[in-house]
């Protein structure tokens, strides 16, 4: 990366190691008497005179054609706003999926190189993949903060590793060890928006409202943004500060505010189709696209509009409707930032960098679309009736909602195919807008080079004055692998060259190259809806495509340019071999199941659990999904009965849970919120001691199978159960609770009472594996290959 020098940093400032040198008291004389003696203290870090604020923002799962700012029909005004003071980048590119987008921005360097290959929930055993981002690799904030910064996170957090998220750590790839000061926000790929699994730095913390009374996260998280904000400005006016507002929206599920339901009704009923077509005709006539850009032609496997049922129409405008909405809201908040800089007087001099979307659209939500997205992630599919079911719902809490494929594709407009597809700009490329008011004079145009997510840091670098650390923390420093587009920002280099003439993609085995305005693509087997199954790579077939003249890669010149294609192929497998790229690996669901990464319970035949345990992430816990076990809980009923949840693992989407209710004890089953299974005691529990147990026992190893349920209380088998399908490898991204039920409700009966607390006495939650040969974490992966 450049390494240009702000020349007001300050010259002793040795800049190659991090934290620097201790300064000592310059200025201090000690005598052998304080009153002979001239007391100083140690100075304090300052950023360099003239340091902007920096705000970055970071939405979810949004195309390039959804929002207004691109010509699309869901209204962004704050980006809208932002554009016209600032700078459109019409080619910034992510990596086509979550968590390899946010490692790669967050460290300069590529999502590779971070082993972040794939979202944390995936993580394998290789350098690559692991999840586990180097300390030779540190963050932007770490750098920021050290340069006199003070530096908080809003919203998302998906690059934990799945197995460390637990409130035993370690903490090291949390936030407050990675530069922040602060975070707020969720620890996974998604959380509900009305019961989100909250953390406060490292601790869980609750909701401070219900939905009922106005909740939701967005909304939340941009209110303590702003806060954070306005405290730092009024102890430390002079400090520059450094907010990532990464928000859950709009990645499913799509639940906008309850006050903001029903503003986009019937703006979609044109299908997705022609909605390509109108976004297509206003980027053209914005200037977002350059003029001749071709409108790319819908993918066979993808329906066409007029080929749907009336009925099913109805169901998919809806879906659109209801994505608009929480997308919008998305943008509101944003702007609410926004507005709370400007009145401290503060926007002149802040950097904000708004960046629509880690990814594509999202089209893992099925060719119908889905009443429950976690259902589809483990690659059970619904059916158009049980989606229909869900229409009057669809977003409010209770539901865990995500569009039709067809809406995803039309969302990438005017681009092929959608997020987890690296070889095409519909899963990479994403609107980016900056503005900086002070700095930016050329504003309200569109710039056209050539740039990617691993060029934020350097970018932030170069404006603050930071030079390219040698060491930090005692870590040897990785060298950076983006580039700045700081040179974008002078009038002067609007049409200048791309700083950045090569890139390399790569997600699920779909992959590209790209080398001075060339790109070759190639889609690998499997279908982004296609969440299971795993495809052989020797049938593969390359594209290639020149963006010089073709911004939409709309003309395959393969056959035309073979000798092209074969060295932009020869050239990503030297870019893969040098970022840890290898293996390629298709597999997603599959690769969900919990016992595939190490795990502090690994290898026990017994776990015991007791009160207090509560927010204990499903996947930093013991495996609960399609393993045979036996829970025994020693109970205290005090007199006049007890109530309340025992032990739960998940929430609305999916999962199970023990409770008292009504004085008796059941079993409640959630098959993903459209079938629901329970096993009750027939009598009320007494007063006194008891010890309650549950049998679960699968039909079969095979991820999915059917499943027996057996209580018993005092030893006796009480009542019997059956479950005609489980949950194959996971029930969301909730957590398993002792004594309650935090989050949302596995069990809506119970939903009205909030936790539902126990209220007897627990003594402690066993279960227990070892009497059940349970099947190693590969050999489940194997299972899960061969899922129907």
């Amino acid at each position: 990366m450049p390494k240009k020098e702000n020349q007001n940093f300050p010259v002793h400032l040795d800049r190659n190691h991090l934290p620097t040198p201790e300064w000592g008291f310059p200025n201090a004389k000690i005598g052998m008497y304080a009153t002979e003696s001239t007391p100083d203290f140690p100075p304090t870090k300052q950023a360099p005179k003239g340091a902007p604020n920096i705000l970055l923002v970071l939405l979810d799962d949004v195309g390039f054609g959804w929002g207004s700012v691109t010509g699309g029909l869901v209204r962004m005004p704050t980006a809208e706003r932002l554009a016209k003071s600032g700078l459109l980048y019409n080619q910034f590119h992510t990596t086509a999926l979550c968590s390899p987008t946010r490692a790669a921005m967050l460290t300069g360097r590529n999502h590779h190189s971070v082993a972040t290959g794939v979202i944390q929930e995936m993580a394998t055993g290789y350098p690559g993949y692991c999840g586990i981002i180097p300390k030779g690799c540190a963050t932007f904030a770490e750098l920021l903060k050290q340069t006199g910064y003070t530096c908080a996170w809003f919203g998302k957090n998906h690059n934990v590793p799945d197995n460390l998220t637990s409130p035993a750590g370690p903490f090291d790839n949390w936030p407050t060890n990675q530069g922040f000061d602060y975070f707020y926000g969720f620890i996974s790929g998604e959380t509900d928006q009305f019961y989100p699994s909250l953390l406060r730095n490292t601790d869980s913390v609750e909701p401070p409202k219900k939905p009922e009374e106005g909740y939701q996260l967005t909304r939340d998280l941009a209110e303590e943004c702003v806060g954070w904000i306005r405290k730092q400005k009024a102890i430390a006016p002079d400090r520059p500060f450094m907010a990532y507002f990464s928000t859950g929206a709009a990645h499913a599920p799509h639940q906008p505010p309850l006050d903001w339901r029903g503003k986009n009704a019937g703006r979609f009923d044109m299908g997705w189709d022609k909605y390509r077509e109108l976004v297509h005709t206003n980027q053209l006539k914005l200037g977002v696209i350059p003029k001749g850009s071709k409108l790319t032609p819908r993918p066979e496997q993808i329906p066409s509009w007029e080929s749907q049922p009336e009925e099913h129409r109805k169901l998919f405008a809806r879906q659109a409707e209801n994505y608009a909405d929480f997308l919008e809201h998305a943008d509101y908040e944003t702007g609410q930032i926004v507005d709370a800089i400007e009145a401290m007087g503060e926007l002149e001099n802040t950097l904000v960098i708004y960046i629509i979307g880690d990814n594509g659209s999202s089209g893992e939500g099925s060719l119908v679309g889905t009443p429950n997205e976690i259902m589809s992630l483990n690659g059970r599919q619904p059916t158009m009736e049980e989606s229909i079911g869900f229409m009057d719902r669809w977003g409010m809490p209770g539901t865990s909602p995500h569009y039709a494929v067809g809406w995803a594709w039309a969302g990438d407009t005017p681009f092929q195919w959608t997020k987890q597809v690296a070889s095409h700009f519909g899963g990479t490329r994403n609107c980016m807008i900056v503005s900086w008011p002070k700095v930016i004079k050329d504003q309200g145009k569109v710039r056209s080079q050539f740039h990617h997510c691993i060029d934020v840091m350097p970018t932030l670098m170069e404006v603050v004055g930071i030079a390219e650390p040698r060491e930090v923390n005692g870590y040897i420093q990785r060298p950076i692998e983006g580039i700045s587009f700081a040179y974008t920002f002078d009038a002067k280099n609007a049409k200048a060259p791309s700083t950045r003439t090569h890139q390399y993609f790569e997600m699920l085995g779909n992959r590209a190259m790209y080398a001075d305005g060339w790109i070759a693509s190639c889609r690998h087997g499997r279908l982004p809806w296609e969440t299971s199954g795993s495809f052989s790579f020797d049938e593969d077939k390359w594209e290639l495509y020149n963006i010089e003249n073709d911004f939409s890669q709309a003309v395959d010149l393969a056959d035309k340019e073979p000798a092209r294609l074969r060295l932009l192929q020869d050239m990503f497998m030297a870019e893969a071999a040098k970022y840890n790229v290898l293996p390629l690996d298709d597999r997603f669901a599959e690769r969900l199941d919990t016992t595939l990464r190490p795990s502090y319970f690994a290898g026990r035949d017994k776990v015991t659990f007791y009160p207090g345990l509560t927010r204990l992430p499903e996947g930093s816990g013991p495996k609960l999904v399609g393993v045979p076990f036996t829970l025994t809980v020693p109970v205290d009923i005090p007199k006049g009965g007890a109530e309340g949840v025992i032990f739960a693992l998940g929430g609305d989407a999916a999962g199970w849970s023990l409770f008292l209710w009504e004085g008796k004890v059941r079993f409640h089953y959630n098959f993903f919120a459209i079938r629901r299974y329970d096993v009750t005691s027939p009598e009320v529990l007494k007063p006194g001691k008891h010890t309650i147990s549950i049998a679960f026992t699968p039909v079969s190893p095979k991820p999915g199978s059917p499943a027996d349920v057996v209580l018993s209380i005092d030893g006796k088998a009480v009542a019997k159960g059956h479950i005609d399908e489980q949950v194959p490898q996971r029930c969301g991204t909730e957590t398993m609770d002792v004594g309650m039920d935090c989050v949302s409700p596995v069990c809506h009966d119970y939903g009205e009472k909030g936790l539902f607390p126990f209220t007897g006495v627990i003594e402690r939650v066993t279960f227990e594996f070892g009497k059940h040969k349970q099947p190693t974490g590969m050999e489940r992966l194997e299972m899960a290959t061969k899922m129907d």
